[in-house]
């Protein structure tokens, strides 16, 4: 089983996005930290206020294909659908056993 993560940003293009971004986020955090298979999973905001730095973690690609499925279909989904994404989705490194 290989875990998935993804890393990234969510690039809003205007302040009106970023309120919008604001809003939805606390329940959407909350709904995807609560997933099945969900390790890790940041929203925060940086220096600049239309950029939020994004780090997902799900300890397989099933997991993570359906938190992408839930998402596309919810209130943070719909929200933010036009808001641009640079995101990174990639097996997680391997550690070593101890």
């Amino acid at each position: 089983m290989t875990a998935i993560e993804l890393r990234g940003r969510l690039v809003c293009r205007t302040l009106d996005e970023a309120e919008v971004v604001r809003r939805e986020l606390p329940r959407h955090t909350a709904l995807s930290r609560s997933e099945p298979g969900c390790v890790r999973f940041s929203v925060e905001p940086t220096a600049d206020p239309l950029v939020w730095t994004v780090s997902e973690k799900f300890v397989d690609r099933a997991s993570f294909d359906a938190h992408q499925e839930r998402v596309g279909r919810s209130a943070w989904g719909r929200a933010t659908r036009g808001i641009p994404r640079d995101y990174v989705i990639e097996p997680a490194p391997e550690r070593p056993a101890t």
